[in-house]
């Protein structure tokens, strides 16, 4: 108990920590932004780094269901309403509805614009994750991980707030899940 009250914030955070592997951006042939960012903190951070040089283009996953839109062109408009030019931007409309099925449907429009490879975009606690899975799915692709931080989430303190206790819990029951091949 002594011990638990001890070191209780460096085990919070070394499980928060865990979910992140990301690393900095490297020039790539094209970034993709994927799904599950409702406050555009994904897009933006892709549209810098395309605008910084580290790629010609953004494709945008953009699964379908936010009132008839796609996410996509929800992010897209959010990015150029805040002066990234449209020309960024590539639409990667789907149904997907999980990173394993988000990866399946974008792996072969990669291939498509023949992108080697990849600044992978997500939230910083995706992070882990969406390497894992985007890495099996097409091994003979190099993906780099960004992480774009997340409102909710941060890895030394996601505990202190509802919301990033949501995400926490949630991305660990994903992560578990991944582990066991759901």
């Amino acid at each position: 108990m002594i011990l638990g009250a001890l070191f209780h914030t460096a085990l919070l955070s070394a499980a928060g920590s865990f979910l992140v592997n990301a690393g900095p951006p490297h020039k790539a042939d094209v970034a993709l932004v994927l799904a599950g960012d409702s406050f555009g903190s994904r897009i933006l951070t892709a549209a810098e780094l395309t605008r910084q040089g580290f790629t010609p283009k953004v494709m945008v996953s953009g699964p379908g269901g936010s009132y008839g839109f796609h996410e996509c062109e929800l992010a897209i408009r959010f990015a150029v309403n805040r002066g990234y030019p449209e020309s960024y931007f590539l639409h990667a409309e789907h149904e997907a509805r999980s990173t394993g099925e988000e990866a399946r449907a974008l792996v072969p429009e990669l291939r498509r614009l023949d992108a080697h490879s990849v600044l992978l975009v997500t939230s910083d606690y995706h992070t882990r994750r969406a390497r894992k899975i985007f890495r099996s799915v097409a091994p003979d692709l190099t993906f780099y991980v960004v992480a774009a931080p997340d409102r909710d989430f941060s890895a030394n303190s996601w505990w202190r707030t509802r919301e990033g206790r949501k995400v926490f819990l949630l991305e660990w029951l994903k992560t578990v899940a991944e582990w066991f091949g759901q």
